[in-house]
């Protein structure tokens, strides 16, 4: 017993002792710490923070910095409005004037959760500490650099005031872009002096602080930059500091910009889109103030001759058909690099109409990128997916369907075969029209995607399967058509949403033979030492086999084909000596127009319409709004590019009927699935072809086309 005594008492001395040591090793490196760390007493201008500068793919011409040289004018503590420090302390440190220098319960429960997420999750500094910490240190997340600000926060309380405090932070806290301080912000951000800031700017400005290039207010994340602002003085409302009266007043009063404070800057939309892909991967604080060097994919010439096609076209399509927007993206196929990217015709213009509410009724709104963060519906750009899948399943440009009316839903009690009412509105049947209204018999396949022919073209969903169009819609790079309940046989019309970007890098895996690049707009990433923390590498992956891209390729490219569709608009669709192929799409009513075109080493897409959705007028169809600003571009792209040629397919003709050409089998006329199986068409005939849910719906027309046409016969 007395042994267990003893070894009982040796082990509590061992631990006294650990403990001993271990305190006098953390007071050694505090002391150290301490020794280490600059007066507070010396707040003076910090030294410069280096700018990050975005370039070309030259790396010589400036996009955008970052932050430039501090822009910083100091105001008297009397001078900044109560309602400005009112919003900082709800924003940042509701405690500020009752806590030390730090806020202990914060500590804890900011480790509590970055213990359960396992990472930094939460911070929990206060205004003296965020002031340390931009004054002397920097974000680095680590426990004695958290150390450090403690100490210093502690030295900063004990020789200013709270209100001195506060004072030092307004001057000198960063609020994006190259705004130090609140004075500065307050002239960027609406081009007026702090002292004259409403409570609803105030609360904005605050709202800003927690992430300064996320809420930037010119860039893509306004919508959460303005909840923000409306917690900001929700909480101001909570502790007192406003009314219900003014709480309301300035959750509802629109918060207006000044348009040009964003500085210097060449291809905003790109470079903003540059700059969150930055943010995201190296943090807010690396790129604010780490001195990195960006060297993206983008084609200086080419992106001023982008912008002044777009600028030109859209104030074309408003006084001609009333749209008051357009966008355009082209890339390199080979490499997937971003050559030019136009979000808008002008990321500085006023929203239009005026008066217009942003996000709602507004046709044109300068800082959205149309073509990053628009989802807007392909019509028949979306065609050559369901095309290309059909291909690789056995079907063949000579294959011939029937364009006749035709009613595809199943629902015969309420939706007729036959005399069809293409006014009628029933959303339980799905009977779609060409855009001419003329039905043209059998047609094959080459005709039916060059000329864009609806009924044909549904036909080819529903052959190919729209799973599996959708498939290699997403092996190509969509990834917008992810629920699969919300489609039908209408997808193929452009039924469904996507990215300009993500389309033109779809059309890029056809320009390339079938091998898909990553997307990508950097080249290079340099850090403040001239250390590369990222390069492009070419990675290219066969995503479809080269003979049924080709296959395509040769549709797209057959002037001859597709010249009954453009008819007296043909000339912008060709280009001497040289081999394009291109595909265009109109949605419903006219609300969006497209042309997508390429040849083996340039892709270029354009969109044209509203950004509210809002139709077009006088039919603004992709022929008339799109087209011309497409071919615009592209005949001053290509100048002097080398002249390629898409590879040919290999020569095939299907040995069965209709896949083969012909529909006169036998001295009868049917329906392509009396033939063929569509889930392996070059499988043996099925015996009964009648199974087919779509059997009865596509042959009584077909019939009744042959019964009409007086047994005119002829071979495709």
């Amino acid at each position: 017993m007395a042994n267990k005594k003893r070894l009982t008492l040796k082990i509590i001395g061992i631990l006294l002792l650990a403990f001993f040591l271990f305190s006098l090793w953390g007071l050694a490196v505090v002391a150290k710490m301490t020794r280490e760390l600059p007066n507070p007493e010396q707040f003076v201008s910090r030294q410069l923070d280096q700018t990050t500068k975005i370039y070309d793919r030259t790396g010589e011409v400036l996009l955008y910095e970052v932050h430039g040289t501090e822009k910083r004018t100091v105001v008297p503590f009397e001078d900044i409005p109560e309602y400005v420090k009112q919003a900082t302390l709800a924003a940042e440190d509701q405690s500020f004037y009752q806590h030390p220098a730090f806020d202990w319960r914060a500590i804890v429960r900011a480790v509590i959760v970055d213990i359960i997420k396992g990472e930094y999750a939460q911070g929990a500094s206060t205004i003296t500490q965020q002031l340390a910490k931009n004054a002397f240190l920097t974000s680095e997340k680590k426990i004695s650099r958290k150390v450090k600000e403690l100490i210093l926060a502690y030295w900063i309380e004990q020789r200013y005031s709270k209100d001195e405090i506060l004072n030092l932070y307004l001057n000198q806290i960063p609020y994006g872009s190259n705004a130090y301080g609140i004075e500065a912000a307050s002239q960027m951000f609406f081009s007026k002096e702090a002292k004259n800031l409403s409570l609803a700017e105030a609360a904005m400005t605050a709202a800003i602080l927690q992430a300064p290039s996320y809420y930037s207010p010119w860039g893509y994340h306004t919508d959460e930059l303005v909840q923000r602002k409306n917690h900001v003085i929700n909480e101001m409302y909570e502790l007192g500091f406003i009314d219900e009266e003014e709480k309301e007043r300035a959750v509802n009063i629109e918060v207006v910009f000044s348009e040009q404070s964003i500085g210097s800057i060449k291809s905003p939309h790109f470079v903003m889109m540059v700059k969150d892909y930055l943010i995201d991967k190296y943090g807010e604080d690396m790129v604010e103030k780490g001195g990195l060097k960006i060297t993206t994919t983008l084609d200086w010439d080419l992106q001023q001759k982008a912008e002044e096609s777009i600028k030109e076209g859209a104030q074309r399509n408003t006084e001609l058909y009333n749209g008051r927007n357009a966008s355009l993206v082209a890339e390199d196929p080979k490499t997937g690099q971003i050559l030019a990217l136009v979000g808008s015709k002008d990321y500085f213009g006023d929203s239009e109409p005026e008066g217009c509410v942003s996000g709602k009724t507004c046709q044109f709104e300068g800082n959205f990128n149309v073509a990053s963060q628009g989802l807007r519906q392909p019509g028949s750009s979306f065609k050559p997916f369901a095309y290309l899948t059909a291909f690789e399943q056995g079907y063949t440009p000579s294959t011939v369907v029937f364009d006749v009316p035709t009613e595809f839903s199943t629902r015969i009690d309420a939706c007729p075969i036959t005399n069809i009412n293409f006014y009628d509105e029933n959303k339980l049947c799905f009977h779609p029209g060409n855009f001419d209204h003329i039905f043209r018999g059998p047609v094959n396949l080459r005709n039916a995607l060059s000329q864009s022919i609806n009924i044909p073209s549904v036909k080819v969903l529903y052959l190919a399967g729209l799973s599996n169009t959708i498939q290699t819609s997403q092996k190509l790079g969509i990834t917008t058509l992810n629920d699969l309940s919300r489609f039908g046989l209408s997808l193929v019309l452009g039924g469904g949403e996507v990215k300009l970007t993500e389309l033109v890098g779809a059309y890029s895996v056809f320009a390339n033979d079938g091998a898909k690049n990553s997307q990508t707009f950097i080249l290079e990433v340099k850090d403040s030492k001239n250390k590369v923390l990222e390069k492009y590498s070419e990675e290219s992956k066969q995503v479809v086999e080269a003979q049924y891209v080709r296959l395509l390729n040769n549709v797209l490219s057959d002037i001859e084909a597709r010249s009954p569709l453009f008819q007296n608009s043909l000339n912008l669709t060709v280009f001497p000596d040289r081999e394009v192929a291109l595909k265009t799409g109109t949605t419903n009513d006219y609300r969006d127009a497209w042309t997508i075109g390429y040849t083996p080493s340039l892709v270029v897409g354009v969109w044209a319409g509203n950004n509210n959705n809002q139709p077009m007028q006088s039919q603004g169809s992709s022929i008339l709004a799109a087209l011309p600003i497409w071919h615009d571009f592209m005949s001053k792209a290509l100048e002097g590019r080398p002249i390629e040629f898409f590879n040919r397919p290999e020569s095939y003709i299907a040995n069965k009927p209709m896949l083969d050409g012909n529909y006169l089998i036998d001295n009868e006329v049917h329906n392509i699935l009396f033939y063929i199986d569509k889930n392996n068409p070059l499988g043996e005939i099925p015996s009964t072809p009648q199974n087919d849910s779509q059997f009865q719906n596509w042959e009584l027309p077909v019939r009744l086309w042959w019964i009409k046409e007086g047994n005119w016969v002829k071979t495709l």
